[in-house]
């Protein structure tokens, strides 16, 4: 079975194109295989880094969706978190600084 094959064109400066054919030619490619090759590697290593923090990230899009439905008026009363979102709040703040959290956190004074 054939593949379709695409092109596609962009543009740099001469610096850049020079050194990108100087690296695919070391590397015993042309340029179109280089840049190929060079940007499947950066998608896999940025989905593999979205991957690992996706639980991180989700947590960070639930307490900010739950911040934004806190009252905004001072002197309005917050409510009391529940014994889940205390957990919750423990399990993010162990994501961000590790469990043994007995040095400063940036940010904090000693």
């Amino acid at each position: 079975m054939a593949t379709t094959r695409t092109r596609i064109s962009i543009s740099l400066e001469q610096e850049q194109a020079d050194r990108i054919r100087r690296h695919a030619e070391r590397a015993g490619l042309d340029i179109s295989a280089y840049l190929v090759h060079a940007a499947t590697r950066q998608m896999a290593e940025t989905e593999a880094i979205e991957e690992q923090f996706s639980g991180v990230d989700a947590v960070i899009a639930r307490a900010e969706a739950e911040a934004a439905a806190l009252p905004s008026e001072p002197g309005e009363a917050a409510p009391e978190l529940t014994e889940q979102e205390r957990r919750d709040v423990e399990a993010a703040l162990n994501l961000v600084y590790g469990e043994d959290r007995s040095t400063v956190r940036p940010g904090h004074a000693a």
